[in-house]
């Protein structure tokens, strides 16, 4: 039985899903809304209510993405376009086959269908269609995506078809392992199988943006960004556990958005109609915003440990992974842009985590600077954080903060970035959220305080009148006053009592960095070059 939302104009048929091959299915729900997902999470014992009402699940031995299990079909359309040496090819044939037996696989079972938009700008977005086994698979897509009835009068431009309980034959798919992750630009299909985990659902999307955005002149980011009550926009580059989501819910300026943006000859605007923010060790009174969003009815969170007695949620704990996550849409943000688009940024922060304790927790970048910074894309894994890691911080390059999702070569993203940045007179930054005063497990991290005082110091101005030091490793200039701030804080040398130590490890960075940008300096600018850090 086929059901669907009242009042549709159009409604998805059994012969639309015919024609992506699926066929012979069982029950399908189409575009229901979030209570009735709920409902049905519970009811097929897909997870629990938490008190206040969040639905908690866990997603068994995937608690994150995997990167190693995602391709691109090889195909004439985007050949030319992808970056090889970072993104695996597999060819349209391996798909084609595993594709029809995933089909095959579907028949007899119900699926949930949610027609959604990517793009809040009309001009730029993408209806996409989110076909999904699970319910809450269906309710994190409408959380996190532009739930917006005017998706129903649209065809689809992309199709996410979401199969966790599929797990592939590595030995005939073609596979790495039982997970595979495939965007074929070609049939406009995403096939995720063999993991429960939802992120991959977003994160498709966005790779998909990555991909379609530069092509018309629009840098894609994996930024969050919101805007002043005087109208100045502000973009935030990070990895996870930086700060991006927390620094950009900020109750004195509206969000645009707070993970993946735009940024046209418009302005800038969010691709997602939510956030999805990571809670491990959420603070209420450092947080409120992320945090009563968390505990709100319809959010869901993904391996976060609930007292079964009390319903209670212990976002303390890492019993089940450090990378627990709450899905919620924009609508439980206080601070909300209207339409979700902003103004050309005033400012563009690029934030680390350094757990060698050796950056500074602010300093102003030039633009090229900026272009060497957004290559580099730096912060810091510690160990517990991911499988394999030791006792000691490993350094972690992610080119354009978000190497997983780029789908063209880093410097068609960094020369765009570069060209915005000149177009609009953008000041740029780089926010260390980091260890200080020595490194992980002998320094403090930088008090979100602090680091909300020196975001605000740079976003309103005031960085614009102090005066500079330049430090000699780096190259960074750095403010000599932060309002709110101890000024022994700003400079990281001088916060270490070992200034020996200071240096070599300073060195050692700096030696990772150089390393790590050799691979892009056949294709970077001249000027991107000649800051380049040197070792």
């Amino acid at each position: 039985m086929l059901t669907v939302r009242n009042g549709d104009s159009k409604t998805t048929t059994r012969a639309d899903l015919e024609q992506l091959g699926l066929r012979g299915l069982g029950a399908v729900a189409v575009n229901r809304p979030a209570a009735a997902l709920y409902e049905e999470a519970l009811r097929r014992g897909e997870g629990k209510a938490a008190a206040g009402g969040p639905l908690v699940v866990l997603t068994g031995r995937h608690t994150g993405r995997s990167a190693q299990d995602k391709f691109f079909v090889k195909e004439p359309s985007s050949e030319a376009h992808i970056d090889w040496e970072a993104n695996k090819p597999i060819s349209a044939e391996v798909f084609d086959r595993l594709y029809a037996r995933v089909c095959e696989y579907l028949r007899g079972q119900d699926l949930f269908v949610l027609d959604c938009f990517a793009g809040a700008d009309p001009a730029y977005r993408m209806p996409v269609r989110i076909v999904t086994q699970y319910a809450w698979h269906s309710l994190f897509a409408r959380n996190l995506f532009i739930d917006d009835d005017t998706a129903l009068d649209e065809t689809p431009e992309f199709t996410v078809l979401a199969v966790p309980r599929f797990e592939a034959d590595p030995k005939r798919d073609g596979t790495r392992s039982e997970t595979f992750i495939i965007v074929n630009f070609a049939k406009r299909i995403v096939l995720i199988g063999g993991t429960e985990y939802a992120g991959e659902i977003k994160k498709s999307v966005f790779t998909i943006m990555n991909y379609l955005l530069p092509l018309r002149g629009v840098l894609s980011m994996h930024c969050s960004g919101n805007i002043g009550t005087a109208g100045d926009s502000a973009v935030f580059f990070g990895l996870s556990g930086t700060g991006k989501t927390t620094l950009s819910a900020d109750p004195e300026r509206e969000l645009i958005g707070d993970d993946e943006t735009g940024w046209s000859d418009r302005g800038v605007f969010n691709f997602e109609g939510g956030c999805y923010a990571k809670v491990i060790r959420l603070s209420k009174s450092a947080e409120p915003e992320i945090f009563a969003a968390s505990h709100s009815f319809g959010s869901v969170l993904e391996n976060v440990l609930m007292d079964d007695e009390t319903r209670l949620l212990d976002l303390n704990s890492d019993k089940y992974t450090e990378n627990t996550r709450s899905a919620y849409p924009l609508s439980y943000v206080p601070h909300l842009a209207p339409g979700s688009v902003g103004g050309h940024p005033k400012n563009v922060i690029l934030l680390t985590a350094d757990a060698f304790g050796v950056l500074p927790p602010i300093a102003r970048l030039s633009r090229a600077q900026a272009m060497y910074h957004f290559l580099s894309g730096f912060t810091s894994k510690l160990a517990g954080t991911e499988k394999g890691l030791g006792k000691e911080p490993e350094a972690t390059f992610s080119t354009c903060f978000g190497a997983p999702f780029m789908v063209h070569h880093p410097t068609v993203y960094s020369k765009l970035l570069g060209k915005k940045i000149a177009e609009h007179g953008a000041e740029c930054w780089l926010i260390n959220t980091g260890w200080n005063g020595g490194p992980y497990g002998i320094g403090k991290r930088m008090d979100l305080a602090y680091t909300r005082a020196m975001v605000r110091a740079a976003l309103d101005g005031t960085l614009a009148k102090t005066d500079y030091e330049t430090e000699p490793f780096f190259g960074l200039a750095i403010p000599k006053a932060v309002p709110g701030v101890p000024s022994g804080l700003l400079n990281p040398k001088a916060t270490w009592g070992d200034k020996d130590a200071y240096d070599a490890q300073a060195r050692r960075l700096a030696r990772l960095f150089v390393e790590n940008f050799r691979r892009f300096e056949s294709h970077a600018e001249p000027e991107t070059l000649r800051v380049a850090i040197k070792a």
